[in-house]
C-alpha cells in the first residue's frame, strides 16, 4: 500500500435528481433526428480518500442511450418478432427441438 492511499477505498451512495433535460435532440440535415438520453446509474463519494488536491473523490457509472428516428418514420421487423401471431401462422412453424 502506497502511503495515505488504502488498499480499497469505501464511497457512500447517493441519491440525486435530474435539473433539466436528460435528452438532447439534434436534426439531420436529412431530415432524421437523432436523440442521446444521458443518466446517472449510481454515484457516491469516497469515506476513506480524498483526491491529492484534498477535494471530495466520487464515483460515477453513468448511461448513454442513443435513438435514431428515420426522416419517414419508418422501420421494419421480421414476422418472427411480432407477438400476436394467428394459430394457421404457428402451424407453419416446426416444433422446438425440445418437444416430441
Amino acid at each position: 500500500m502506497s502511503e495515505g492511499k488504502p488498499d480499497k477505498i469505501e464511497f457512500n451512495m447517493l441519491d440525486f435528481s435530474t435539473v433539466g433535460s436528460d435528452i438532447v435532440t439534434f436534426k439531420l440535415e436529412d431530415g432524421t433526428i437523432v436523440k442521446v438520453k444521458v443518466g446517472i446509474e449510481r454515484v457516491g463519494v469516497a469515506t476513506n480518500y480524498r483526491n491529492p488536491d484534498g477535494s471530495l473523490h466520487y464515483a460515477v457509472n453513468t448511461s448513454v442511450k442513443l435513438y435514431v428516428i428515420p426522416y419517414d418514420k419508418r422501420f421494419t421487423l421480421s414476422k418472427s418478432q411480432v407477438k400476436g401471431e394467428t394459430q394457421n401462422d404457428r402451424s407453419k412453424r416446426s416444433p422446438p427441438s425440445h418437444f416430441a
